[in-house]
């Protein structure tokens, strides 16, 4: 594919060369094998997250035989795995399925307008070469598929800490880890009660003095074997595609059926939940206090500890937990609102990410800017009134990748329908019964802060198919994988006119904010 043309054409632009973007790639070249692609990533490798986030004892908070791809079993003993063997995995699907040639490494898309003349996407891209100097470069495609998660990769989320220039010690973000950091025989203090502060606790305490993880508020943490004993025993008796299909409809069935009792039966999930803390810290420590949120089981994400590494740390007494308010940084660390002064040589801010919608694009049709908070969401991947775009957004109650290889699979199946039409558009609008629905946020019955502060700028969903992005698997089979394309709300034409933007009524979109 020649990359000297001041500006290339090509059938597909895939931006993000992470998970989503593989998994499109892939389906790309498997089921629509004519057209031309390319995969823009704005980084300098492959690999997404787990190439970006480099922290101690990063690793998956899903089992890998449903976040590794549906079309290549995962191999290894450990299921619950780290972040250089997921790493590895996505890196030997890209040179093994011949993906490589396609991607443009260090290509940033910065903005895309829709050519209703045209019928493309027209698309400014950032390029760096390999002496750091950018130039811009135009690309066009006519299906623009936006493979590229769900956070900014330039920062993380840090919250506004009174006196956080007094400190005198070294202040870390996790998305930013300096690999040189020496942390060894010094007193640390972790801020945060996620995902990312339960792995970096017991990590760092195997060689720090001391390692407090200060949080708010609790959060629920579950311990899990980093193993699967029966998917190993059925990868020795079964051909390995079998054994991997059987793991995975386990554990996808074992998710679901998880998150639907907490959603029946909260308050049993959360005795449960708590009993199983308090077996392996002991009666003497205070799960009350420091292991039992104010919601319920999955209103937020529940947080996993492989082999029960973090109860492990804090019972050897090399970690600790204290929840309170943080008052103020000072010189030598923080001042809790209980009056309480830790000390510490360095912070680490593990208290969040900060999300963006589709990569922070500038979008556009015919050079009007797109209000995507003004659209409705078509299965949760396509936008009312933008034509040719189809975004990948994972689960946030199960695996990413199950929702990457459906969203996948949906395009292709797109593609080749407007080829089979003689068509240019497909465009999702809204039929005259859908026109009354009420806006509802694009994730709800999730608390989480890192959703709630950005809610306000997302698309919105309705309260029927095909408007809604349902977070669940088995109803996305049946809406994305099973439903007919033609629905009477998937528009497929050569009107250059179809795509008119639905804007909701200014009141429906406020509330919905």
């Amino acid at each position: 594919m020649a990359h000297d043309h001041e500006h290339e054409q090509v059938d597909v632009i895939i931006v993000g060369a992470g998970i989503s973007g593989v998994s499109a790639a892939y389906h790309l070249q498997q089921h629509c094998p004519t057209k031309r692609f390319a995969i823009l990533e704005a980084r300098a490798d492959v690999g997404g997250t787990w190439d970006l986030f480099r922290y101690p004892g990063i690793r998956s908070d899903s089992d890998m035989h449903t976040l590794g791809f549906k079309f290549r079993p995962w191999r290894e003993a450990k299921s619950i795995a780290d972040g250089p063997s997921i790493l590895s995995y996505v890196k030997q699907t890209v040179a093994e399925e011949g993906i490589k040639p396609h991607i443009r490494l260090q290509h940033a898309l910065v903005a895309a307008n829709w050519s209703s003349e045209q019928s493309c996407w027209q698309l400014s891209i950032d390029k760096t070469s390999a002496g750091g100097v950018v130039e811009s470069v135009e690309m066009s495609c006519s299906m623009l598929l936006m493979c590229s998660g769900y956070y900014n990769y330039s920062e993380g989320h840090t919250p506004e800490f009174e006196g956080f220039d007094d400190y005198k010690g070294q202040v870390v973000h996790p998305q930013h880890w300096p690999q040189s950091l020496d942390y060894a025989d010094k007193e640390v203090l972790v801020i945060g009660s996620g995902a990312t502060a339960v792995t970096l606790v017991p990590a760092m305490a195997e060689t720090a003095k001391k390692v407090t993880m200060v949080q708010r508020s609790p959060t629920y943490v579950v311990s899990r074997p980093d193993q699967d004993k029966l998917a190993n025993l059925l990868r020795k008796i079964l051909p390995e595609k079998v054994a991997y299909a059987i793991t995975r409809w386990k554990n996808i069935t074992l998710q679901r059926w998880m998150y639907n009792r907490t959603r029946s039966q909260p308050e049993k999930v959360k005795q449960s939940l708590l009993d199983m803390v308090r077996g392996h810290l002991g009666p003497d420590f205070d799960v009350d206090t420091h292991f039992t949120p104010r919601y319920n089981p999955w209103d937020q994400r529940l947080c996993l500890v492989p082999n029960a590494d973090l109860f492990e740390a804090l019972k050897s007494k090399r970690a600790e937990v204290v929840t309170d308010q943080i008052a103020k940084f000072t010189e030598c660390g923080l001042q809790l609102a209980s009056g309480k002064e830790l000390t510490a040589d360095i912070i680490v801010t593990a208290t969040g990410l900060k999300l963006q919608w589709l990569a922070g694009v500038k979008f556009s049709r015919d050079e009007q800017a797109i209000d995507f908070a003004n659209t409705y969401t078509y299965k949760g991947m396509m936008y009312s009134g933008v034509p040719n775009l189809i975004q990948t957004f994972g689960y946030i109650n199960a695996s990413w990748t199950l929702r990457a290889d459906l969203t996948s699979e949906f395009a292709c199946r797109v593609i080749n329908h407007m080829d089979e039409l003689g068509v240019a558009h497909a465009t999702p609008q809204l039929r005259a019964e859908d026109q009354s629905m009420p806006a509802r946020p694009w994730i709800d019955d999730f608390s989480a802060g890192y959703m709630q502060r950005v809610m306000h700028l997302f698309p919105k969903q309705g309260d029927r198919a095909p408007w809604m992005n349902t977070q669940n698997f088995a109803l996305d089979k049946k809406m994305i994988a099973n439903a007919p394309l033609e629905d009477g709300a998937l528009i497929f034409s050569n009107d250059k006119s179809v795509s008119d933007v639905v804007e909701l009524p200014q009141e429906r979109a406020q509330s919905a904010g």
